[in-house]
């Protein structure tokens, strides 16, 4: 099976349906649940707002931080209207990468890249909606520098990124 998996599909799939297209769904779904689940969680039961910082590690604290903007708080608004452009923003992405990954998946780690960045995008943007601003509890730090605070919907994008970035560089298979 390894040797189909590098076929090109682009030509047998359709636009919005192909070869790895279940395998990505449900990777996809399956991250905006878990992140919204984390978030409610984390929002609703353990009341994360209530208790400040919690130290966890020596460089992990949990914290709640409302972002309203985008990576490192760029373009942050406070208005509805803003998080709706935010939103829409993440939409059209992720419906890109949907067609991307329905018609040019050519194996399993290009599609668990992908769908790790539609799912994040669908996670944060459903905070955006929700919360009016994505929700972030993790804040990373050494030596006195404190990374950006990030959430398990960040930490898939990121996953999926460095994805397919290795997944371009490796030497197609034989």
């Amino acid at each position: 099976m390894q040797a189909n998996e590098t076929h090109t599909d682009a030509k047998s799939n359709g636009w919005l349906w192909g070869r790895w297209s279940a395998l990505g769904l449900t990777v996809a779904l399956a991250t905006a649940i878990i992140d919204q689940a984390h978030k409610y969680w984390m929002i609703y039961i353990y009341d994360i707002q209530s208790k400040g910082r919690v130290e966890v590690t020596p460089f992990l604290d949990l914290v709640f931080v409302k972002n309203t903007g985008i990576s490192y708080s760029m373009f942050a608004t406070d208005t509805m209207e803003g998080q709706l452009i935010l939103a829409s923003f993440a939409a059209v992405a992720s419906i890109a990468m949907w067609v991307w990954l329905s018609r040019s998946a050519t194996g399993r780690l290009m599609t668990w890249s992908i769908a790790l960045i539609i799912g994040g995008a669908i996670g944060n943007a459903i905070d955006r909606l929700t919360l009016g601003g994505v929700a972030d509890f993790f804040s990373a730090h050494a030596f006195g520098f404190y990374w950006y605070v990030f959430n398990i919907a960040d930490m898939a994008i990121v996953a999926g990124v460095v994805g397919l970035l290795y997944d371009s560089f490796r030497p197609e298979s034989a």
